[in-house]
């Protein structure tokens, strides 16, 4: 995700892939399937995608609980506008991106178009 780092990107997608909430006790058990970290470590990265905007957290006794603030498919979309944004032909973007398309993104695109109207 556009203005994650790897780590961040990793524990965003713990908690995408989860169902409800997670502690960071939760997160450092799925990322420690792949990576060695401290506990200390994932909860700074959780504590900084908080400040950032990224998760929600609710302290539940004396931990903080977290969930995405918004969902993969939203967060994508947030990244696609930022990349919109950055340029100076938005619609020449959008354009060679609707070129490459499959029938299914295409297909999925024209609907979109067509509830917004």
């Amino acid at each position: 995700m556009q203005g994650l780092g790897e780590l961040e990107s990793a524990v965003m997608d713990v908690l995408w892939r989860g169902d409800g909430d997670r502690t960071v006790r939760d997160v450092l058990d799925e990322l420690s399937k792949e990576r060695e970290l401290a506990y200390t470590t994932v909860m700074t990265v959780l504590d900084n995608l908080h400040r950032k905007g990224w998760v929600e957290r609710e302290k539940v006794s004396r931990a903080f609980h977290y969930q995405a603030a918004l969902s993969r498919e939203e967060a994508a979309a947030r990244a696609l506008r930022a990349v919109l944004e950055s340029t100076d032909d938005p619609a020449g973007v959008l354009l060679h991106f609707a070129r490459s398309a499959s029938d299914e993104e295409a297909d999925a695109l024209r609907k979109a178009l067509r509830k917004r109207r």
